[in-house]
């Protein structure tokens, strides 16, 4: 398929009919085939065979043509970029094309981690949210009800007993107690459903409590993502401040990470990605945490450390990863040394949250000014 499919539907070139021609095989009826505007979603559901075809080339085009890895999520990407799925990842895309720059497999996750995607995942975290609340909510209803169906139990069965206990053969007392009886079965089968639900309700809870947890993990490198940093952070930050504790916050950053993308392939890149994430990783406790911020850059927050402290922690794994010798598994060539920038900042030094993160990311830039491979610490005065 001759360059330019999928790229028109990006609109950096030609019409839609065009790409639609040139890119599925001549004996594929082309019926059913409209415009529509360049910024409206492609209903997939409402393709015909010919745009499925046509739909699935251009995605198989995208990813040959950028060199992407096949996985899930650059699959996903493709995806979501050439049927517009997600409108501001295609425009990103498209905007990025134009300049000349390549779409890479660190650059789809930063932008996707960096917020400027499509409002699906907060959408989903947003639905996942009220369906935890609506379950919590009914389950505390399906424990009150059990409780009271619990006690209804117990005060019919002594009735029942008390009925049985009455001498003669008067119909009426027989009739109520049959009926009593029937009640007391019914009411025991309602006990046991309520019991049932509140099982699944569990099960429901926990099956949401994973999916959300799924949803806050990087999927390259196993660690937290941008998304569960921000979370942990602002809890970190109330609660350190409340105690009176220190809290620090440092950005690190692969040096030159570019080069190892250009020279290697970016699947290469990709696993000095997860064993830099495997190294940072091997820092994290109940006082560190560690998350992958986006592209080449990593996040690590240090509760009960002070500046000097943290700064020795980051000094410690950065000089860790530099004394690593890499090899390209695939090619056997070295990738030279590895190494880390970073910027530390002492977050209650700063008059809120976000003024840390910024003194923190300024330091990083410092960093990698002052010839890289280092780490500094941020200073409020600055």
């Amino acid at each position: 398929m001759a360059r330019g499919g999928w790229m028109r539907w990006l609109g950096l070139g030609g019409d839609r009919r065009e790409a639609l021609g040139a890119a599925l095989p001549a004996d594929v009826p082309s019926e059913g085939v409209t415009d529509r505007p360049s910024d409206m979603p492609r209903d997939t559901h409402a393709f015909d065979g010919r745009e499925r075809l046509e739909m699935l080339a251009e995605i198989s085009q995208f990813i040959v043509e950028n060199d992407l890895p096949v996985t899930p999520f650059t699959l996903e990407a493709a995806h979501d970029i050439i049927t517009g799925a997600n409108p501001a990842l295609a425009e990103f895309t498209a905007t990025r094309l134009a300049e000349g720059d390549p779409i890479t497999v660190a650059w789809l996750e930063n932008v996707r981690c960096s917020g400027v995607q499509d409002s699906a995942t907060a959408r989903l975290h947003s639905l996942i949210a009220r369906l935890e609340a609506t379950i919590d909510a009914f389950a505390i209803t399906a424990c009150a009800a059990k409780t009271a169906t619990s006690d209804y139990n117990t005060a019919l069965e002594a009735h029942v007993d008390d009925l049985a206990a009455i001498d003669g053969s008067d119909d009426v007392v027989a009739q109520i107690t049959t009926l009593a009886r029937d009640m007391l079965d019914r009411t025991r089968e309602v006990a046991r459903e309520l019991s049932r639900s509140e099982r699944e309700t569990h099960a429901l809870q926990r099956q949401l409590a994973d999916a959300r947890a799924e949803a806050e993990v990087d999927h390259l490198t196993g660690l937290p993502n941008r998304r569960a940093f921000e979370a942990r952070y602002d809890l970190e930050y109330t609660a350190t401040r409340e105690a009176g504790e220190s809290l620090c916050v440092a950005f690190c950053d692969i040096d030159e990470f570019k080069r190892i993308n250009d020279k290697h392939g970016h699947e290469a890149g990709d696993r000095v990605l997860r064993t830099v994430a495997q190294s940072l990783a091997t820092i994290s406790d109940d006082t560190c945490h560690v998350a992958r911020h986006g592209g080449e850059e990593f996040v690590v927050l240090l509760r009960n450390k002070l500046l000097a402290e943290a700064c020795a922690v980051i000094d410690e794994a950065r000089e860790a990863i530099a004394s690593r010798r890499l090899v390209n598994r695939t090619t056997d060539v070295p990738f030279g040394q590895i190494t880390l920038s970073a910027g530390v900042a002492d977050v209650h030094a700063y008059d809120d949250a976000r003024a840390a993160l910024r003194a923190a990311d300024g330091a990083l830039l410092r960093a990698k000014e002052a010839g890289r491979n280092v780490v500094l610490k941020a200073e409020p005065s600055d």
